[in-house]
């Protein structure tokens, strides 16, 4: 009986891990957008300061969304996406067999840190 419970588990992880996955694939053909309406703003923003004209002036008249803001947007993006990639995975992965040891190896980052992200819901 606690084997078909794990098993049944471990698909539930499998299944949000790839849905992290399409999802984070999703955010990243956005970034590539914004990433390229950031490179026009480099431009129009290197053209006009060429000018001698003051950044103060320049920045207000700049379209929006400003290039901070989508510098950030590309940020958080990344970094929610990523969140629920990295929390799937490690569920899986923990799952599977992996010990927190191994996978805090694998990640990079600390025993710690791969306990809080099979505790994080």
């Amino acid at each position: 009986m606690v084997a078909k419970k794990e098993l049944s588990d471990a698909g539930g992880d499998r299944a949000a891990f790839l849905r992290a996955l399409e999802a984070l694939d999703r955010a990243l053909d956005e970034n590539v957008d914004r990433a390229q309406q950031m490179k026009r703003r480099i431009a129009e923003l290197e053209e006009a300061c060429a000018t001698g004209r003051p950044i103060r002036e320049i920045v207000p008249e700049e379209k929006t969304p400003l290039i901070v803001q989508l510098v950030t947007d590309s940020t958080n993006v990344l970094h929610d996406y990523g969140a629920a990639v990295r929390r799937t995975e490690a569920r899986v992965l923990h799952r599977e067999g992996m010990t927190m040891d191994q996978i805090a190896r694998l990640f990079g980052v600390s025993r710690q840190r791969v306990s809080a992200l099979l505790r994080d819901g």
